[in-house]
């Protein structure tokens, strides 16, 4: 045998034992908690045949607390480039048989080299994490592996895609980077998030709770937020990652892909006429409306369990991806609190970022009341999505529903925050408060001088009415140009869809600036 066919052998050797990882029996342990490994989750995540491997021989550098006796190749983490349906797509997936996933110095390196290539190239850096945070025995070095890959985390921010899946563990400082992320999907029951475990706020604080109740999917998935998606296993949250990229484009100079369809632009959907109730304190699904008027019926939801009262998520409307903000009537009445506030700013800036139309449908009363939304500072909350609408330069096309009421009116993407191209439903109500609040105001005096309950009534509905005729309808906003036009609600598909192809070759810039103060 040649030392040249040796030199071979020893190669594909040496690659068949890095791909182990930490050996057969953690990849057996791996399994037994319902788990992939890093390179069983990339097969799935990526097409097939199309991973290129970087630094597979990378090991770390520690000698402390004998940690020289071992060097594993790889070092804890798999990194590279493959395509997600032929698109180029750069990821990393941490391998929990190594050392537990730690992060060492090594590790971050190899992870801020792909996060290098993904911002230089322009395309999507995906995330698969899986450790259990800083390897204690580095140190310093550790958290300073941890500080390179937030910097770049903010350095790509808006400038390609960062999506984060949490395949188990992510625990301390780990947890940033997925924060600063676009998306993050987390895995029901296998994994979890939190800055200090349950061991630690129990020292502290003496409250007992799991690491399921603490940072678990459904935590943050529907109470703080954090995560995006929760998925009920790994192949969904992977299916997850592949149909998001669909709708987005690889960096923020390109357009979305786009996506032909059989459904028709012209389509009118005769349902939409009756779909408002005629009592206006009575509810409806604005599900209906987003599927009846989008491509195929196809909405993908984002922060679907995460401030109901408020819907986002893409879809595709005559081919072209857009991002769809909707308030939702059948919660809360639709009405803007702290947390909708937040997640529909966050939405609205990631699609101004990216080149992503906005499609924004309006049934709002106004802002959630009470000592609870005031201390938590709802004003600066609402004013974050305010500040999102205003800033964004994307075209955006909004139609006002039902109820558009007072600074809720404003921050729903009016004309004032340089809205495109605003409709109106002949059912929209579009004034500074409904007819029962106005006509207290308007009309206190007359109310409380008149003695009789049945002569006071009598007023108040005469009032009402006039007060309607005069401000709750979609026409004094249409005299003032506030309003394109008032639209019938069955051809709400083919007027959006022709207002986005028009506004398609759209220029519109900010004042310069080093960078905005939004207001967090």
């Amino acid at each position: 045998m040649s030392i040249q066919t040796e030199n071979i052998a020893a190669l594909a050797s040496r690659r068949e034992k890095a791909r182990l990882g930490g050996g057969q029996k953690r990849i057996d342990d791996q399994h037994a908690k319902g788990k992939l490994t890093a390179r069983e989750r990339l097969a799935l995540l990526l097409d097939e045949g199309s991973f290129e491997e970087f630094d597979m021989f990378v090991q770390h550098r520690c000698t402390n607390f004998g940690m020289e006796a071992s060097h594993p190749d790889g070092d804890g983490v798999v990194t590279g480039q493959g395509t997600i349906d032929g698109r180029p797509v750069f990821v990393f997936a941490q391998d929990f048989t190594v050392s537990g996933g730690s992060l060492s110095k090594t590790m971050s390196e190899k992870i801020c080299k792909v996060m290098d290539m993904a911002a230089k190239v322009g395309a999507p850096c995906i995330g698969l994490n899986d450790s259990g945070g800083a390897r204690i025995q580095e140190g310093i070095d550790a958290l300073a592996g941890y500080g390179e890959i937030f910097e770049r985390n903010i350095l790509s921010s808006g400038v390609v895609p960062q999506i984060s899946a949490i395949m188990g563990p992510c625990a301390g400082g780990a947890v940033y980077s997925p924060a600063l992320t676009d998306f993050t999907i987390m895995v029901k029951d296998t994994s979890y998030m939190f800055l200090t475990g349950p061991a630690v706020v129990k020292s502290v604080t003496g409250e007992e709770v799991d690491q399921e109740q603490l940072g678990g999917a459904a935590v943050h998935a529907g109470k703080s937020g954090v995560a995006h998606f929760a998925a009920a296993d790994e192949k969904e949250a992977i299916g997850t990652i592949r149909r998001l990229l669909s709708f987005i484009p690889q960096n923020n100079m390109e357009a979305a892909p786009f996506k032909p369809t059989d459904d028709p632009v012209n389509r009118t959907e005769d349902f939409l006429n009756e779909i408002i109730p005629d009592n206006p304190n009575k509810s409806y699904d604005m599900y209906g409306v987003i599927r009846s008027i989008v491509d195929d019926g196809d909405f993908f939801e984002v922060h679907r369990d995460f401030a109901k009262n408020i819907i986002v998520g893409f879809a595709h409307m005559g081919g072209r991806s857009v991002g769809v903000v909707a308030n939702q009537p059948a919660v809360l009445a639709g009405v803007l609190d702290i947390n909708a506030s937040r997640k529909a700013a966050r939405f609205v800036r990631f699609c101004d970022a990216f080149n992503i139309p906005l499609v924004t449908l309006v049934d709002v009363p106004g802002f959630l009341c009470g000592t609870q939304q005031e201390y938590g500072a709802i004003i600066s909350n609402g004013a974050k999505l305010l500040y999102a609408y205003g800033e964004a330069t994307v075209p955006k096309v909004t139609v006002t529903l039902r109820k558009s009421y007072g600074g809720a009116h404003i921050v729903m993407s009016c004309k004032q925050l340089r809205g495109d191209v605003n409709y109106a439903w002949p059912s929209a109500q579009i004034a500074v408060m409904g007819a029962d609040g106005a006509v207290g105001i308007l009309y206190g005096k007359e109310l409380k001088a008149a003695t009789d309950p049945a002569e006071k009534s009598r007023i108040a509905e005469e009032r009402k009415i006039e007060y309607n005729d005069l401000f709750c309808n979609p026409y004094q906003a249409a005299t003032k140009g506030y309003i394109e036009d008032v639209i019938e609600p069955r051809n709400t598909r083919f007027r959006v869809i022709r207002a986005l192809d028009y506004l398609q070759g759209k220029q519109q810039s900010l004042p310069a600036k080093k960078h905005d103060n939004l207001p967090l």
